[in-house]
């Protein structure tokens, strides 16, 4: 891990307050709606606008990079995104602001790709495994950090809008002055979505579902709690406590992915969402529970992602695994659009307590549809699965990518040692065959000193 670290710092730093930054203005954005009397139908589109311009950035940038280079394209967009982050007080109209989220999901999108293409260059087969989890932790804990800052100050002022565009504006630093060489740039063709979904439908399911589920904690967490009646203190505990699940409960899940069936583990994390969503609408008065039902959803929906990914990994060649991840990331960027869009209808129908309902209708059918593929093929043994990698499903397809090249590295290691040790052992019941009956043990002769 420290040679990750000593290799990477300027990276991860620039990542980490990258992720500051969009983790305080999309809390932010939610606050400063409410006190701008906006609906929250008018919220939701102003939040599925991100995701839109994520998912257009994550299938145009790899084009822009290849035609003018990491550099340019990288300076390019943190000019829009810091000019972006600015101008939301200036023009506090929802179509506006739309257009904005629209305009700042790309830019970040295109920013991540870039970063992680620089990560993945900046690592090597042995440590690759290490750089991605610490890459998950830089970035969860970048979105806490940023909950803090959202208590240092008035979301109704400019200055919590300032602080995002000059720590946006700092982050490019340390990364276009540190990191070096530019790396090569070259992404898989992904599979169809056909060919996914035949070899993976929970997979495939699974992940578009679990993208309304992330991107409606990511972009709709702040608009319930304002609409709840929150402080912005509050709002800010609750927001960091999804996080803050995610980033404890990822690696456990992952540990149990490779040691049992994972349909089972999928169905139980999402079963175990869907109850605490229902006990959220039950006592939705009490902002402890609130807390702890934040957590837990948090920490089911984060490890989620990467568990089914390494669910469909199972079912794929290693030629396809990296292949897959472009496709994956797609379908999943496509039920992060409609998240916002469905929990704001739901919120206008059924009040706040719409956002946990939508959010346990989702895990609730998650659970049912992995419950119902079990009864379909039977699971590959413990030994047949590959790896589990911690990957979040913000992460755009070159993270995902190199996720998956990882993956196919560790598992091929493990092949080759499995079919050494039986090469060895075969070796030594052959020599022992071999031996002659042993005779009565002969006490050596003394030696000289």
């Amino acid at each position: 891990m420290l040679s990750v670290i000593r290799s990477s710092w300027a990276l991860l730093l620039g990542l980490g307050l990258l992720m500051v930054g969009n983790g305080l203005q999309g809390t932010l954005l939610g606050v400063r709606g409410s006190l701008e009397g906006f609906s929250t139908f008018q919220m939701s589109l102003v939040m599925a606008g991100y995701f839109l311009g994520f998912l257009g950035g994550s299938q145009l940038t790899p084009e822009l990079i290849r035609r003018v280079g990491h550099v340019r394209v990288f300076a390019a967009l943190a000019s829009f995104i810091s000019a972006v982050l600015i101008m939301y007080p200036l023009v506090a109209n929802p179509i506006a602001w739309t257009l904005l989220r629209v305009l700042i999901g790309f830019c970040f999108s295109g920013v991540y790709v870039t970063a992680e293409s620089w990560l993945n260059n900046a690592s090597t087969n042995e440590n690759r495994g290490k750089a991605l989890s610490l890459y998950m932790v830089v970035q969860m804990t970048g979105i806490v950090a940023a909950q803090g800052i959202l208590t240092l100050g008035d979301p109704s002022g400019f200055v919590l809008f300032i602080v995002p565009s000059v720590l946006v504006s700092v982050a490019f630093a340390p990364i276009l002055l540190s990191v070096s060489p530019v790396p090569p740039f070259e992404t898989a063709k992904p599979l169809s979505i056909r060919r996914l979904f035949n070899v993976s439908p929970l997979g495939c399911v699974g992940v578009f579902l679990l993208g309304g589920v992330f991107s409606g904690l990511f972009g709709m967490s702040a608009v319930y709690g304002s609409q709840a009646g929150m402080t912005v203190n509050q709002i800010s505990l609750f927001v960091a406590a999804i996080y803050v699940g995610g980033l404890m409960l990822q690696f456990p899940i992952g540990w149990l992915s490779d040691r049992m069936d994972r349909r089972r583990l999928i169905l139980g994390s999402a079963a175990l969402a869907a109850l605490t969503s229902v006990v959220a609408v039950m006592f939705e008065s009490y902002f402890p529970v609130l807390l702890i039902v934040s957590f837990v959803i948090g920490g089911m929906a984060n490890p989620l992602y990467a568990l089914l990914i390494a669910y469909t990994n199972d079912y794929l060649e290693y030629e396809e695994m990296a292949a897959a991840s472009g496709g994956l990331v797609f379908i999943n960027g496509i039920g992060a659009i409609t998240g916002p869009l469905a929990t704001g209808w739901i919120m206008s129908l059924f009040g706040p307590s719409g956002f946990f309902v939508f959010q346990g209708v989702l895990m609730a059918l998650l659970a049912a549809y992995a419950l119902y593929r079990m009864t379909q093929r039977p699971a590959p043994t413990v030994e047949d699965t590959g790896v589990y990698t911690p990957i979040l499903p913000t992460a755009t397809a070159v993270a995902a990518e190199v996720a998956q090249e990882y993956a196919i590295d560790t598992a091929i290691e493990v092949a080759e040692a499995e079919a050494d040790a039986e090469e060895r052992a075969a070796a030594s019941d052959e020599g022992l065959s071999a031996t002659p009956a042993p005779q009565s043990p002969v006490r050596p002769a003394p030696q000289n000193d």
